[in-house]
């Protein structure tokens, strides 16, 4: 099978390219710069999903496009309408107009409760579009990454983790790589729509204890009213798209639970073990 990967520079699309080619499929890679994906994938294609132009072509003969791609921290002057849904837009009708059999698409867990959050809004306009397509579609929507869970563990380092609330809201966020078998698997079996976390659910104060026993050092979690969260929350849309964007959606994502059916292998203690090790070297 022919797989087309978009946004496979990304942290998750690096691990897809690894997957889909572990299981024999012809892996192509969509990315802006060739230079920065040097033995990626069997076929390394240039192009600019945010510019339809360069897409022309480049699913001829593809059976499976698998899209990752979108904004997570804003970088440059695009917002999440533009890459988040319209990029991926330009990609499907590029699929359909290639005759792909299949796209899969990555969203977030809980959208409909992070519903007026701009990522989420874009994200939510795509997944519409996919499904008033007649293209086969399987959406996955995971928890959060392990690659997320950094942040934790940099404010450890600092020594002290700061927490809206109580601490009790509970995650279970998924390592790249087990997500990236998750992610074939509901390919593989034709799924439509898949919620995925990690193996171990925990709540944000036991991520935050993990986060210090894993440096050796004693915790220190300060609570802070979860009225500055919300707080915050009002006031963010005045600042710059770069600042408000991803701290609407992080902001909001950390007053729910995010807690999916469990998968996978790669356990966030070990993960954190792991980083806290490669400090020390």
């Amino acid at each position: 099978m022919k797989v087309l990967i978009a946004g496979a520079t990304g942290y998750l699309g690096r691990y897809l390219c690894v997957e889909y080619a572990r299981r024999g499929h012809h892996v192509t890679a969509l990315v802006r710069d060739t230079a920065r994906a040097e033995g990626l994938a069997d076929l390394l294609i240039e192009g600019e999903a945010t510019r339809p132009e360069t897409l022309n072509g480049i699913m001829d003969g593809v059976d499976l496009v698998v899209s990752s791609l979108g904004i997570t921290r804003q970088a440059d002057r695009l917002g999440y309408r533009e890459v988040d849904f319209q990029a991926n837009l330009n990609l499907l009708r590029e699929a359909e107009a290639a005759g792909v059999g299949r796209f899969a698409y990555v969203h977030v867990l809980n959208a409909d409760a992070m519903a007026g959050v701009p990522l989420v809004d874009a994200k939510t306009a795509f997944v519409e579009a996919l499904h008033a397509s007649d293209m086969l579609a399987t959406v996955i929507a995971p928890t959060g990454y392990f690659s997320d869970m950094g942040e934790i563990l940099a404010m450890a380092r600092k020594g002290r983790v700061w927490l809206f609330g109580d601490g009790t809201q509970r995650l279970n966020p998924i390592h790249g790589a087990d997500l990236a078998v998750a992610i074939a698997d509901a390919t593989d079996a034709g799924r439509g729509w898949v919620g995925i976390g990690g193996p171990d659910v925990m709540t944000q104060d036991e991520i935050a204890r993990a986060a210090f026993t894993a440096l050796g050092t004693s915790p220190r979690i300060t609570h802070l009213p979860d009225t500055l969260r919300r707080a915050t929350l009002a006031v963010l849309p005045v600042l710059p798209r770069r600042i408000s964007g991803p701290a609407r959606f992080f902001l909001t994502a950390l007053g729910l639970d995010m807690v999916a059916p469990r998968f996978g292998t790669r356990h966030l203690t070990e993960h954190f073990a792991t980083l806290a090790a490669e400090v020390e070297r």
